[in-house]
């Protein structure tokens, strides 16, 4: 499949909505943990911007995609805007949505690791860069946020359900699909369900990751 077709899996319009609605889904649990923090609205904001695009701004970067697609459409920098204009006015109304929060989060964590591997190929990288890059799209905002916040990063606490494999196995599959030329609309959505699924089931049965084995020691971590 050529490059250009790799990158453009769906129609510009369903591409857009798809991106978009990802976009706000990561900044709306960006600017909550803000809230939490006790941050003000300039915390809000920039919580919200680096969770919803901070991912795709370092994938881009890596790439030579510049300038980045989030300084160059519009709605990918205002949507952020308007979670975090959602979560500063209406916040305790969003934290009882919490859990349907996670599912949407969950599907943007699928969809932007199948995309995000897309893109980096479309860029001539190899299967595992690629791959690598598809699961910084996807966890890497996540990452600044907690960063900025003084937390250790979700994806490095045993503590937590398991969300930087979903991210990890999706953008594998996308690799092996264009790889192998079967890589078209369907299979790239069969992709991001899989990951998707894959989170959400973690999250309802509380799968962690195994930490090392045999691991005795008498010091246990304590996290908020």
């Amino acid at each position: 499949m050529p490059p250009a077709e790799i990158s453009q899996i769906y129609s510009d319009t369903v591409q857009q909505v798809l991106d978009l609605t990802g976009i706000f889904v990561f900044a709306v649990a960006g600017a909550l943990m803000a809230v939490r923090k006790n941050f003000d609205v300039i915390g809000i904001v920039l919580l919200a911007e680096v969770t919803a695009l901070g991912g795709g701004v370092i994938r881009d970067l890596i790439i030579g995609a510049v300038p980045p697609a989030a300084f160059t459409d519009i709605g990918y920098f205002s949507t952020p805007l308007a979670a975090a204009a959602v979560v500063f006015f209406l916040h305790p109304q969003v934290e009882r949505i919490s859990g349907a929060i996670d599912v949407f989060d969950a599907a943007g964590l699928g969809l932007f690791c199948v995309t995000g591997t897309a893109k980096a190929f479309a860029y001539g990288l190899g299967p595992v860069q690629a791959a690598a890059l598809g699961v910084t799209t996807a966890v890497g905002g996540g990452a600044i946020r907690d960063v900025l916040a003084r937390e250790i990063p979700m994806l490095l606490r045993w503590d937590r359900e398991i969300y930087t494999v979903p991210a990890l196995l999706g953008a594998g599959l996308v690799a092996v699909l264009i790889e192998t030329d079967t890589f078209n609309a369907v299979t790239a959505t069969f992709a991001a369900l899989f990951a998707f699924g894959f989170r959400v089931l973690a999250i309802w049965r509380g799968w962690r990751a195994p930490r090392a084995w045999r691991r005795n020691s008498a010091v246990f971590e304590h996290y908020e």
